[in-house]
């Protein structure tokens, strides 16, 4: 697939402060025509234009970086008073004050009530108004295109699930367009609401593997044909960002998930294929090509399932032995014909025992695959997630902890194994995360000037002045 790095501009923040829960380092990319229009406005600004709270002011770059970290800063503490957000940003309480108002009179936050019993008078607490912005998720998958679309406070408010035995570029584009209409009727009816970007997750190679799933020999190819920013049709002028489908995952588990009290982590993704996504430093590391955390070509030892075709090689991919297809294989061998992981929930009759063979050896091939990532990446944590169903997903997770702590590699720290929080939501909410990323992301970059400048700051200045 010729991905969007390779078609658009790709913005990426140099500063310190840049982290992916800040929206900056994965590799998204924005449509060059909005990339045009927010630059008229961003020079508007450089000379005296407003930010996001309206305000005009000779230091517009200061503003515009305290606002978006002032803006994060409450996106991740749920809910903040002035003098948390002071403390947080790192602020005086003067300044934030003048920031907060603005934001409130822009309809960005929203008081939500005091806190009592400390020193002092009561605090206003604050939090982001969820109804002031949205953004739409889509994540393509072998199986299915899942759409969610989330609010400003990272709430899912509607999804939709389109699904085909394999993803038809007619029929994928069909689904995602009906879906974006969708969302678009559901805006429609909020009164000044609208929707900022749309994410795209995506797998990599995504007609590949055709013999293990029966796709046509084709479909690589009709595939690689295809620039995703430019594939949907949502309204003019939205931007498009595209990410791979594991990293966004990850994105979702850091910003809003289980990776949220973790600076550095592996999520595993549990798909069609297994995938993962690397964080550290409170960063989504995509590496060169997008293609870091790539799990599925590990090797890890051969598969102790009769169903797995048995090779002479020494070993065998970490994505034939902890993918579903694997599942769904070893399932039909026993007699169980399934479509969908849905439907072992309840169990089918006999499913039990060969589902729980294959669990014990996805289990094996995740502690193999642990220890040589825990050997080569110091992390806290793997946040383990899948499509399963949740009781099958939280029976692989305790297999998994209980095996990795029965191994005795020396030379590594342990990681906490964790589960993921959002199971097959996890790459659509990540998607609909890179737009939200790139507006409030508190990043150096709008304190340059020139070439380097990073050309983000307009959008949501024009968003508050249609208030």
């Amino acid at each position: 697939m010729r991905h969007a790095r390779n078609q658009k501009i790709d913005f990426r923040c140099p500063g310190r402060h840049c982290r992916v829960a800040h929206g900056c380092g994965w590799g998204a990319t924005i449509a060059a025509d909005w990339e045009l229009q927010a630059a008229r406005v961003a020079s508007q600004e450089m000379n005296g234009g407003v930010g996001l709270s309206g305000k005009g002011s000779n230091s517009v770059k200061v503003r515009h970086y305290n606002e978006r970290f002032v803006l994060d800063a409450i996106r991740r503490l749920k809910e903040a008073s002035k003098s948390d957000l002071a403390r947080a940003a790192n602020l005086t309480p003067a300044a934030v004050a003048t920031i907060v108002d603005g934001l409130e009179s822009s309809g960005f936050v929203k008081q939500v009530g005091k806190r009592f019993g400390q020193r002092g008078s009561p605090s206003t607490l604050y939090r982001l108004t969820p109804e002031r912005i949205y953004s739409v998720g889509i994540k393509i998958g072998r199986r299915a295109l899942e759409a969610v679309l989330v609010d400003f406070a990272g709430e899912v408010r509607a999804r939709e699930s389109h699904e085909y035995r394999f993803p038809d570029p007619d029929l994928v584009l069909r689904a995602g367009n009906m879906s974006l209409a969708s969302f678009d009727k559901v805006v429609a009816g909020l009164g000044d609401a609208s929707i900022v970007g749309v994410g795209i997750a995506s797998p990599y190679f995504l007609g590949g593997w055709s013999e293990e799933l029966g796709f046509p020999d084709d479909l690589g190819s009709r595939w690689e044909a295809i620039d995703l920013t430019t594939f949907f049709a949502p309204r003019p002028k939205t931007p498009v960002f595209v990410e791979n489908d594991a990293s966004s995952a990850a994105l979702a588990e850091l910003i809003q998930g289980a990776g949220a009290r973790f600076r550095d982590f592996m999520h595993i993704s549990i798909d069609t294929f297994v995938g993962g996504g690397l964080v550290q430093g409170g960063k989504v590391h995509t590496g060169p090509h997008g293609n870091t955390a790539a799990l599925g070509p590990l090797p890890v030892s051969p598969s102790g399932l009769d169903s797995v075709a048995a090779k002479p090689a020494r070993y065998q991919s970490l994505l034939h032995r902890a993918s579903i297809y694997v599942l769904v294989n070893h399932l039909k061998s026993r007699g169980i014909e399934i479509n969908r992981v849905r439907e072992l929930d309840p169990l089918p009759p006999g499913a039990r025992e060969p589902l729980f063979e294959w669990v014990e050896d996805c289990a094996n091939a995740l502690v193999e695959a642990i220890i040589a990532i825990t050997s080569v990446i110091d992390i806290e944590a793997i946040v383990l997630d899948s499509i399963l169903p949740r009781p099958i997903h939280l029976e692989l997770l305790a297999r998994v902890q209980t095996q990795f702590n029965r191994t005795s590699a020396l030379g590594i720290v342990a990681p906490e194994i964790v589960s993921g929080q959002f199971g097959p939501e996890a790459s659509p909410i990540g998607a609909a995360m890179l737009p939200f990323s790139a507006l409030l992301a508190p990043d150096s970059g709008v304190l340059m000037i020139g070439k380097d400048r990073i050309m983000l700051l307009g959008s949501l200045s024009r968003l508050a002045a249609q208030r």
